[in-house]
């Protein structure tokens, strides 16, 4: 078995724990996911089986897609609601005042990431600081809200919403912000990843039900490679350089092909009607060729 599989990680489940399940059901040792999910959210979590494994970090960038709860009123240290409720405040906000915060995150923001984080500082992961007692500075991210909107609002105190951002965004942070731009505090109380880039939350398979296939069953479920790197453009090459790809070797492209692809961009390389790996565009001696970057075949 080789390739990717939309995994449904339920709540109270770490990313890793998923893996060790997947590697119990697969009998395949080598298997990762492309980025955790924190144990108290549920939702997306797709995981690289075999030889999949080689194009993880590739996936790493690609955009998510949560629906998550906001509590106001309350602030916590963990900034949701497994944490202990460190500030509270009485006042209230209208509705036109909670859908102008919201819209105030869209686009380019910049976020602090929170204490209880897995990034680290002077070699010790954030949240080991946090218990300790200890709050540090940190350098805050640029990140980007792409879309964002409420899709109920429980007597101005509770919103439910959506949101669409890219990689290394914190709800949890999101939802502490919006607390502060509206006078109050707030806490993310929910939190379910519907998305990962091309893998929708309608399109994965629980755990349980995958314990109760059989192997043939369970292959039919896995995606091949490729089929996760669609944010790639995708280049045919001819038939006659199938091999020279295969072995790594530069492979001349097409003048009428050189303006369609930036020479920073990865491709998915194809010949013979196979998926070869991924390559870029490089330049050498005023000729373009393509370079294979990771020969998965």
């Amino acid at each position: 078995m080789d390739g990717i599989i939309n995994i449904f990680k339920p709540k109270g489940l770490t990313s890793h724990d998923v893996v060790n399940i997947m590697r119990k059901i697969t009998g395949i040792r080598k298997i990762g996911h492309t980025g955790t999910l924190d144990p108290s959210a549920a939702g997306v979590l797709p995981l690289c089986i075999g030889r999949a494994t080689r194009i993880s970090e590739y996936l790493l960038d690609m955009d998510k897609e949560y629906v998550g709860e906001l509590s106001l009123g309350t602030a916590t240290d963990t900034l949701d609601s497994d944490g202990m409720i460190t500030n509270h405040s009485s006042k209230k906000v209208s509705k036109e005042e909670i859908c102008n915060a919201f819209n105030g995150f869209q686009g380019r923001i910049l976020q602090e990431p929170p204490m209880y984080s897995a990034l680290k500082y002077s070699g010790k992961k954030l949240y080991e600081l946090a218990r300790e007692g200890k709050v540090v500075k940190r350098a805050c991210r640029e990140v980007f809200i792409y879309d964002i909107k409420i899709l109920a609002n429980i007597g101005n105190r509770s919103v439910i919403f959506y949101t669409k951002c890219s990689r290394g965004t914190y709800i949890r942070t999101l939802c502490d912000d919006i607390g502060k731009v509206l006078g109050t505090y707030g806490h993310m109380s929910y939190l379910m990843r519907v998305g990962v880039g091309d893998f929708k939350i309608e399109d994965s398979y629980s755990l349980d039900y995958l314990k109760n296939l059989d192997e043939k069953e369970l292959e039919t479920l896995i995606l091949p490679m490729d089929k996760a790197l669609t944010h790639m453009d995708k280049v045919v090459v001819e038939d006659k350089y199938y091999n020279k790809l295969k072995n790594g070797a530069l492979v001349p492209l097409f003048k009428n092909m050189t303006r369609e692809y930036d020479k920073n961009s990865l491709l998915r390389i194809y010949s013979k009607d196979t998926f070869i790996g991924i390559g870029r565009v490089i330049r050498k001696d005023n000729i373009y060729y393509i370079k294979m970057c990771k020969v998965l075949i």
